[in-house]
């Protein structure tokens, strides 16, 4: 099974906004070992796999013709799908995959450019020709170009799931150094924009969340390797 895998460094960067929402600040240092992330979003062939092997319940719109381009990222899918996603991986492959944290999330979304709004700089998305008009559906993985990183549509295309409880004021007690999030919670951190909105791409210290059970189009998720350092306690 191949796995394209992107390398984020260990290191510094600067996490949130002070000058947006006050769930995102306040903006602060944090410091994450190095890490592993899915250069595209998972895709639909991927997770079909899945389901073949393990009989898992199909993704809400899985039948719709609106999302069953092999290509496209998989959709419609619950955080706890995406923990089954995981584990099924991390059995298959012998290695260790989760979610990302939201700061490896964020970090990673960056690629960077931590002074930048977008994870490819300042530029407004609604005049980028690329977000323009109506989409019936989520583009195809790697159509637009990739951030510093080499990552793509990371920020823009869905809402991707990240490992993490949400807290609104949980920057202003987390840790300097690989925060996992608070202990408890009734929704999961998600991050990213999405195809059903007018402006289809969010900023990189943008926040969101959602109850886990939840499933929706236009959510979906990417896989972190955990390659050395501690794994955060979930």
């Amino acid at each position: 099974m191949y796995l394209d895998m992107v390398l984020i460094p260990e290191g510094w960067f600067w996490m949130g906004s002070d000058h947006h929402y006050r769930w995102e600040s306040p903006r602060h240092r944090v410091w994450l070992d190095v890490f592993e992330i899915g250069r595209y979003a998972v895709r639909r062939s991927e997770y079909g796999r899945f389901l073949s092997e393990t009989a898992y319940p199909e993704p809400a719109g899985w039948r719709n013709p609106s999302f069953d381009d092999p290509d496209q990222p998989i959709v419609g899918v619950s955080w706890f799908a995406a923990i089954a996603y995981c584990e099924w991986l991390s059995k298959s492959v012998s290695e260790t995959f989760r979610l990302p944290t939201e700061a490896q999330w964020e970090k990673a979304c960056r690629g960077g450019l931590e002074d930048a709004d977008y994870a490819w700089g300042n530029e407004p998305p609604n005049q980028m020709k690329y977000f323009q008009g109506k989409w019936t559906g989520p583009k195809r993985v790697g159509e637009w170009h990739s951030n510093g990183y080499g990552l793509f549509n990371i920020g823009d295309n869905v809402h991707e799931w990240c490992m993490d409880w949400y807290a609104e004021n949980y920057y202003a007690v987390s840790p300097n150094t690989n925060p996992a999030g608070p202990q408890t919670g009734t929704r999961r951190v998600s991050r990213g924009g999405s195809w059903r909105h007018q402006i289809k791409v969010s900023r990189a210290a943008h926040r969101s969340s959602l109850p886990p059970p939840y499933a929706y189009t236009d959510y979906g998720f990417r896989i972190c390797r955990v390659i050395g350092g501690q794994t955060p306690n979930f």
